[in-house]
C-alpha cells in the first residue's frame, strides 16, 4: 500500500459510513478475525447487530449511495484488484472482482442517480478511474499523476468531480471533471502528512483539509473562482482529518489529537473563518474519525477505540451525546 510522506504516517480512517436518508447511516469495516466485511445500520431507532457480507478484504472499504435504500461498497481483495457488493433495497449483490492491481484503498463518489466514479493507484503510481454509469462499468481510465498517497473525491454537484492527492513533492494535486473532459493535475502546494479530504457546502464551493508536516490542520477553500491558498487551523494531530457539511456555509473538522481524544472545529462562512479553538470530544480512539450527516444541524462520527470496537457520538443541533460502543 502507498503511505504518506513524512516520518510520522497519520492514523487513517478505518471505519466507512454513509447516509442514504433522513435518520439513516450504514457503517462497514472488516472483520478482525476473517478480514470479512462487516455492516451495521442504524434505521431511525436502533442499531441492528453487525452482519458479515463475506469477502476476503485488504483494505477499509469505501461507501457511496447514489440514492434511497441503494449502497455500493468497494475494497481490495487479497489479489490487490477491487472488489464491489451492492445493496440494492432488497438484497446484498454477491462479490464481483473488478480487476486491476492497486496499491491504495479506493475512493468513489456519486454525483446523481445510477452514477458511480472511484478512483485508486496503480502499481506504476498513477491513478486510475473507473465508472457506473446505469448499466454497466467501465473500462479502467488512467488519469496519469505519480503519487503517494490515496486519491480522494468529492462532488458540488451533477457531472463535477473534484480529485486530490499527494504528489512525490509532499504537495497537494488537484484534477477536477466539468461534464466534458478533466482539468489536468494541477498543484496546489503544500507539504501535508496525510491524505487530502474534502467535501462541499454547496454548489462550486468546496473545503480540503490535510495534516501539515507541524502536525497541524490546513484547509484550502475554493469559492467559485479561485483557491484560497493553505492557511493553517492550528491542533496538533496524530490522524488524517474527516470533514463533513451539514448545510449551506458549514464545515465541520474532526481529528485525534496526541492524546487520543477528538477534537472538532467548525466554519459557518463557508471556510473564511473558524471556531476559534478546537474543541475536545474526549474518547480513547487508536483511528482516523469517520463523520456523516443525514440532516441539518446533525452530526454522527465514528472511531475505532482501543478495544478495536467502533464507537460513535453524535451531535443533535443542541447539544452532543455521549460515546457509546457500537460493537
Amino acid at each position: 500500500m502507498v503511505h504518506v510522506a513524512g516520518s510520522k504516517v497519520a492514523l487513517k480512517a478505518a471505519v466507512a459510513a454513509v447516509c442514504w436518508a433522513s435518520n439513516r447511516i450504514d457503517v462497514f469495516r472488516t472483520g478482525t478475525a476473517k478480514n470479512d466485511l462487516q455492516h451495521k445500520w442504524w434505521d431511525g431507532s436502533k442499531w441492528g447487530g453487525f452482519e458479515s457480507l463475506g469477502g476476503t478484504l485488504e483494505s477499509v472499504p469505501t461507501v457511496s449511495s447514489w440514492g434511497k435504500d441503494r449502497l455500493d461498497v468497494l475494497a481490495l481483495g487479497t489479489d490487490s484488484a477491487a472488489w464491489h457488493i451492492n445493496w440494492n433495497g432488497n438484497q446484498w449483490s454477491a462479490w464481483d472482482s473488478h480487476g486491476g492491481i492497486f496499491t491504495s484503498s479506493l475512493h468513489v463518489t456519486s454525483w446523481s442517480k445510477d452514477r458511480l466514479d472511484y478512483f485508486g493507484i496503480g502499481t506504476n503510481a498513477a491513478c486510475y478511474h473507473n465508472v457506473w454509469s446505469g448499466s454497466s462499468w467501465s473500462d479502467y481510465e488512467s488519469l496519469s499523476g505519480v503519487f503517494t498517497s490515496e486519491v480522494t473525491s468529492t462532488s458540488w454537484g451533477k457531472d463535477r468531480l473534484d480529485l486530490f492527492g499527494l504528489g512525490t513533492d509532499s504537495g497537494c494535486w488537484h484534477n477536477w471533471w466539468n461534464g466534458n473532459k478533466w482539468g489536468g493535475w494541477e498543484n496546489l502546494g503544500g507539504t501535508f502528512t496525510s491524505a487530502i479530504v474534502s467535501t462541499s457546502s454547496e454548489e462550486n464551493h468546496l473545503v480540503a483539509v490535510g495534516r501539515g508536516t507541524d502536525s497541524a490542520y490546513w484547509h484550502n477553500t475554493w469559492d467559485g473562482s479561485r483557491w484560497s491558498g493553505w492557511k493553517s487551523l492550528g491542533g496538533a494531530f496524530t490522524s488524517e482529518p474527516s470533514i463533513v457539511s451539514w448545510g449551506p456555509g458549514r464545515y465541520d473538522i474532526f481529528g485525534i489529537g496526541t492524546n487520543g481524544d477528538m477534537y472538532q472545529k467548525y466554519s459557518t462562512s463557508g471556510g473564511n473563518s473558524w471556531s476559534s479553538s478546537w474543541g475536545n470530544l474526549g474518547g480513547t480512539l487508536v483511528s482516523a474519525p469517520t463523520a456523516v450527516s443525514w440532516g441539518k444541524n446533525r452530526l454522527d462520527i465514528f472511531a475505532l477505540g482501543t478495544d478495536d470496537k467502533v464507537w460513535q457520538k453524535y451531535w443533535d443541533g443542541s447539544r452532543w451525546g455521549g460515546w457509546v460502543s457500537i460493537g
